[in-house]
């Protein structure tokens, strides 16, 4: 990997993590289109960009994650501490999956573009059905809710399903309100995708080469392009969450899904 596709790919990483379209399916397509394969390597430059674009939701939402932590060490029951709450309960379906069967999954439907292309299908179903739902908005999100919401996150450990795109239009459908899922959705994967990253890391280090081949330009290259993009694209998607505007990346999960099915079956 050089340092322009480190480049591409990072670009890709911190616009798809928060845009409703699946980072990890258009890192499939990106490593496919460079001709790269599944690998060590690969494994440490994808936990390089995630964990790029988890920072990137600290610096966009650090006065609401202080805001969190000040009431949260309050130690009551207040606003706080229930929304931290909701969040840890929201993580109750993607740790048991990512512990115990996140494995069991990838064996079972690999990674390839076939199964990417499905996925995305998917997400565009879901995208599509939160845009015509029209039910009653709540102000706060129930734990009910923050639980079936954890739910679609578990889901999108598949390739190609969004996780950002699986949380958000879940929660719509379930009928709550705009402004505050944005932000739910966004502070409720950062705990499951640093857990993520270090079961990588604990996976890597079985090996005696922990980080692989690639080089340092392109692994620094491709973490600050995630970065960037990961901060501007976190903004730009809970604007357009407020407008409610994500049924055009459903038609476009759908046109791309769509093309690698059909150029894996031909």
């Amino acid at each position: 990997m050089d340092w322009l596709e480190a480049l591409i790919l990072g670009i890709m990483q911190g616009l798809t993590e928060y845009l409703p379209v699946s980072s990890s399916g258009h890192l499939a397509i990106g490593q496919a289109l460079f001709g790269m394969e599944n690998g060590e390597d690969n494994l440490f430059f994808t936990v390089a960009v995630h964990v790029a674009t988890v920072l990137s939701t600290l610096v966009v939402l650090w006065k609401e994650i202080v805001w969190l932590l000040k009431g949260l060490f309050k130690f009551e029951m207040n606003s706080e501490t229930r929304y931290v709450i909701n969040i840890i309960v929201s993580m109750i379906p993607v740790g048991i999956v990512g512990v115990f069967f996140k494995d069991y999954v990838e064996e079972a439907f690999g990674s390839g573009l076939l199964v990417v292309g499905c996925g995305l299908l998917v997400t565009a179903a879901l995208l599509t059905f939160s845009y015509y739902a029209k039910p009653r908005q709540r102000e706060k999100i129930s734990l009910k809710d923050a639980f079936i919401i954890g739910l679609a996150q578990a889901v999108a450990v598949l390739p190609g399903v969004s996780r950002s795109g699986s949380t958000i239009a879940t929660g719509l459908m379930l009928g709550n309100k705009k402004e505050s899922l944005a932000q739910f959705s966004f502070l409720m994967v950062i705990p499951p995708i640093l857990g993520e990253a270090l079961l990588d890391v604990l996976k890597m280090t079985k090996g005696e080469n922990v980080a692989g081949n690639i080089e340092t330009l392109p692994l620094v290259v491709g973490f600050v392009a995630a970065f960037i993009f990961g901060c501007l694209a976190c903004k730009w998607m809970i604007n357009i969450v407020k407008r409610g505007k994500l049924i055009y990346f459903g038609i476009y999960c759908a046109i791309v899904g769509a093309l690698l099915i059909a150029t894996s079956i031909l």
